[in-house]
């Protein structure tokens, strides 16, 4: 087993794709496809799976790679304090439910750890493709919400991958509305107060059960209802229709100013946001640093 070899996989975990990951080292894709066969075959495990999606890692391939970005990580630390050598771009993904305090949490990440070079991405998704993005480390962590209604679906989802949720924060449920929304005034409103106003979610795609909604109440029914797909155009409709969706309550005044506000909802409901990760892969330095900076933001 070689340095070189450790990188290798990295490489084609980041990229999903022997060619691409070939392309990126400078290397054949032959000759990358039998430096990862050899080192398959000196460890006993198939580290990569091929599939009709493309290449994933196995279950023993996801223990594997947690223990070979922590070689890489302190024998870059190493050359750099030794060797005076460039560190490696960065390799970062999240994924995640429509929330502001993970995009806060995002750029403190950037601005507190981003070197020169980096390839980080965060993807606001709907909550099924969170948890494949993360049970196939195109994200190394996802953040998504869990409550009575859901959590045995999700659970159960979260185990079969292999996958454990760390709770953040529970928040009782609020409406996000516009500040000019006649209800904007109230302390807290109902569900019979909210029924001439258009009620907005977020699509879900073909895995559009009511458990894997992003706001919960998914179950009841609505005269006007409005699905979208990203977070600014939901506010947008917000404010342009007087609509309103239900959420944690907690929202960036610096990400998305003053316009919007949240207002508590009226029911027995509680919202538990948490973050999802492998079981048996540590953290490698950037996920361990965004969820410490997920809980400062979420402090704030």
């Amino acid at each position: 087993m070689t340095l070189q070899q450790l990188k290798y996989v990295i490489e084609v975990a980041n990229r999903g794709s022997m060619n691409e990951a070939a392309k990126r080292l400078f290397i054949s894709q032959p000759s990358l496809s039998n430096a990862i066969k050899d080192l398959e075959e000196e460890i006993h495990i198939t580290i990569f799976e091929r599939t009709n999606k493309g290449i994933i890692l196995s279950k023993e391939g996801v223990e594997f790679l947690g223990y070979a970005r922590q070689v890489v990580e302190q024998a870059e630390l190493l050359e750099g304090r030794y060797l005076n050598a460039k560190p490696s771009p960065q390799h970062f993904a999240v994924s995640a439910q429509h929330y502001a305090f993970a995009v806060n949490a995002f750029v403190k990440l950037v601005r507190d750890h981003g070197q020169d070079e980096y390839e980080l991405a965060l993807r606001e998704t709907k909550t099924h493709e969170i948890i494949q993005d993360v049970k196939e480390l195109r994200s190394e962590i996802g953040i998504l919400y869990l409550n009575e209604f859901n959590e045995k679906v999700i659970s159960r989802l979260l185990k079969d991958a292999n996958l454990m949720f760390n709770s953040l924060f529970t928040a009782r449920p609020h409406i996000f509305i516009s500040a000019r929304n006649p209800l904007a005034k109230q302390s807290r409103v109902t569900i019979e107060q909210l029924q001439d106003y258009p009620y907005l979610s977020f699509e879900q795609g073909e895995y559009n059960s009511f458990h894997f909604s992003e706001e919960i109440l998914s179950t009841l029914s609505h005269k006007k209802s409005i699905k979208v797909n990203d977070r600014a155009t939901l506010f947008n409709l917000l404010i342009g229709l007087n609509g309103y969706t239900i959420s944690t309550g907690v929202l960036s005044a610096d990400l998305n100013g003053h316009d919007i506000i949240p207002v508590p909802l009226e029911c027995d409901e509680s919202i538990n946001v948490g973050w999802i990760c492998h079981k048996n892969m540590p953290l490698s330095k950037l996920a361990s640093a965004y969820v410490e900076a997920l809980q400062e933001a979420i402090a704030e």
